[in-house]
């Protein structure tokens, strides 16, 4: 059976209400400190790791990657815009394909995550033991008192600044050019281009090594996800805040993390092979060809900004598990918050303790860290691209569809009598295509005959224009490329697979058992339920209006489903008064009204669990703040045969013609049924 919930979410955030306070949004600046301290970091330490199982070639297969990196860079700049909500590969995965892939989501970026949070704290203490060399024997247990203290942290409630990343970002950019110019100060461009051979010299590039080595890199450019997580709180419009932002990133990344990876395995074999100062290669970088100021400087500022992406991969998975419990996989209790600082606890305890614990089974080994990241990363880079192809690929349907009713509309428009006006009805019908790339404001639009047609036009015209064919097709390559590295990541790094695979598998188990037992709880039916937008004309529907408080919601509910022997497609459609929140959200916070409404998922839970027990088909689910007037424009866009709402709500869609009223008395309660023929 398949369930119609693939479209874009509600997408009236919650600082819809507050967008006058722009000072304290993200611009395209901020954004990128924000990404840029992420990826940012990962150079510290992967020369050292990829060192490990490629040797010189480490800089020859992070410029490789970096062409990938660039596109999917393109991918989540769409998956920004596409879901201001934030949640990255949740929401991508949930909306896309299925509320279960969003689970699956979850778990791939929790695991991804963890070993952010264990492997950026781990390899800041050892920066930091350059200047502070006593530190050598205690390496791990400071790093676990650095998690543990993050943690509190959090729990106090000290929230993430943008502007303190900044701070750091532009530090370790200046650090990380002050390091290439020092090395280019000391050797010619002729000498550079020597060491672009001497990477081969010793290594034969075999497919399989060119496989592995590709899959491997991909450690270079980990936190590219940490943009889909900044939505709620960027700039409108999302699409040129995040291009501009994403474009930054690349630059700056382009410029640092190949080449230092370049001259520290190259430059520094001696360094990068040995255990003890392979983590700490770039300020050794700094220091063999700068000097000593140089070198702490970098050893400062790398620790500082490693503990901080810690602390980001923190707060993220923390909000990951409070997403996937308000969708229903994860118990309530996540939820809870503490009385004196009402900060979610128990999701700060999970996000911190589990990489703690991962800290202490590896006995501090940043190599063992290194090998086990693969899974996560790759996992929720490739479930968030094939999510965006399926997304696209049902825009351009769409869109063909969409012409070819224009055609029609046209001709039979040519044909009736010669008349120039087309009806309200068929204006109506021209706001069937609701792309979710168009970046909404309100869930749904009037239907107003102009605005409509303006945005179909433009739909139209991105859909048939190349820019659309080529970013299509680059779409898929990119996911082929990175599905390729996932998958041998998968084969050939055996500590990844066991430990993202297990932790997977657990959470998923977890969401399973918790689902099921709560569909049999009488009053408390959770079922993971996707909203999506009004999207296209559905003439032989059932519209089912739900209202909050509303004691004859479940005979509406039971009544769309039991009066549907034709089998056809259902909608139900939740009118909501829950008042958004006005404060700005925090960073790296899932805002979804409809996760927070608790009602609405209640009423919604309950329908899809009677669905699934009915085997209906096709059923939609819309989440809308507002009142009857709302119901009236859904209605009027969708076409539906049988719109069932509670008997005394029958008078306040007064918008609303059908043709025959017909009432039915159910065990729940009296429901009308407004009943049109289009």
């Amino acid at each position: 059976m398949a369930q119609e919930s693939v479209a874009s979410a509600t997408s009236h955030v919650a600082h819809e209400g507050d967008e006058h306070n722009t000072k304290n949004m993200l611009g395209p600046l901020l954004c990128w400190a924000v990404v840029f301290a992420d990826i940012g970091t990962s150079v510290y330490y992967t020369p050292g790791i990829l060192y490990k199982s490629v040797q010189g070639l480490a800089g020859f297969f992070v410029f490789l990657t970096m062409t990938v990196f660039v596109l999917l860079t393109l991918k989540y700049a769409e998956v920004t815009h596409r879901y201001p909500q934030g949640g990255g590969v949740v929401t991508v995965g949930a909306q896309a394909l299925n509320p279960w892939f969003g689970a699956l989501g979850g778990m791939f970026i929790l695991v991804d995550y963890f070993l952010t949070a264990s492997i950026s704290s781990l390899s800041g203490i050892q920066y930091l033991n350059v200047v502070i060399p006593s530190l050598t024997p205690y390496i791990l247990w400071v790093t676990v008192a650095v998690v543990i203290l993050l943690g509190m942290l959090n729990w106090v409630g000290i929230s993430e600044s943008a502007k303190v990343s900044l701070v750091g970002a532009i530090i370790a950019f200046v650090s990380d050019i002050a390091i290439l110019v020092t090395v280019f100060s000391h050797i010619s461009f002729g000498q550079f281009l020597e060491l672009f051979p001497k990477m081969f010299a010793n290594q034969s590039l075999t497919g399989l090594a060119l496989l592995t080595g590709f899959a491997n890199a991909f450690l270079a450019f980990s936190g590219l996800e940490s943009i889909s997580q900044l939505s709620p709180v960027m700039k409108r419009p999302h699409k040129k805040v995040a291009g501009q932002a994403l474009f930054l990133v690349v630059i700056t990344i382009g410029l640092t993390s190949p080449l230092l990876t370049l001259f520290s395995t190259l430059l520094l074999p001696q360094y990068v092979a040995n255990d003890a100062t392979s983590g700490q290669i770039i300020s050794l970088l700094a220091g063999n060809w700068g000097n000593l100021a140089l070198q702490i400087e970098v050893a400062i500022s790398a620790s500082a900004l490693l503990v901080f992406a810690s602390n980001t991969a923190i707060i993220g998975a923390y909000h990951v598990f409070m997403a996937l419990s308000r969708m229903g996989f994860l118990p309530e209790v996540i939820l809870s918050r503490n009385k004196l600082r009402g900060t979610p606890h128990f999701s700060i305890a999970l996000a911190t303790f589990i990489p703690v614990a991962i800290l202490i089974a590896v006995n501090g080994n940043i190599n063992l860290l290194g090998d086990m990241y693969a899974f996560g990363l790759l996992g929720a880079f490739t479930l968030t691209c094939l999510g965006l192809d399926v997304v696209r690929t049902r825009d351009w349907r769409k869109a063909i569809a969409a012409r070819k009713r224009q055609a029609n509309l046209a001709v039979s428009a040519t044909q009736s009598n010669g008349s120039n006006q087309i009806g309200a009805a068929d204006i109506t019908s021209t706001h069937d295509l609701q792309l979710s790339h168009v970046e909404p404001v309100n869930n749904i639009q009037a239907p107003t005959s102009n605005g409509t047609a303006k945005q179909l036009q433009e739909v139209q015209k991105e859909t048939r224009g190349w820019w659309f064919k080529i970013d299509y097709v680059l779409g898929i390559l990119t996911t082929l490329l990175v599905t390729i590295a996932w998958v041998t990541n998968l084969i050939f790094k055996r500590d990844a697979t066991l430990f993202g695979g297990s932790i997977t598998i657990v959470g998923m188990a977890i969401a399973y058992i918790y689902h099921t037992r709560s569909s049999k709880v009488t009053g408390r039916v959770v079922v993971p339920v996707v909203v999506t937008r009004v999207e296209e004309r559905m003439p032989n529907s059932i519209l089912a209006v739900l209202k909050p408080g509303d004691e004859e919601n479940e005979a509406v509910i039971h009544s769309a489903i039991n009066n549907n022997d034709q089998h056809r497609p259902v909608v139900f459609l939740y009118l909501s008064d829950h008042k958004p929140r006005t404060q700005v959200p925090r960073m790296m916070e899932i805002v979804d009204p409809y996760l927070e409404d608790e009602q609405a998922r209640s009423s919604f839970g309950k329908a899809e669990s009677a669905a699934l027990k009915a085997k209906l088909p096709t059923r939609k689910y819309i989440y809308i703040q507002g009142g009857p007037e709302v119901a009236t424009r859904v209605w009027q866009m969708l076409h539906p045969h049988d719109t069932i709402v509670a008997a005394d709500n029958n008078e306040r869609l007064k918008d609303i013609n059908p043709d025959r009223i017909r009432y039915e008395v159910t065990p729940e309660g009296k429901v009308a049924h407004l009943l049109k023929r289009w």
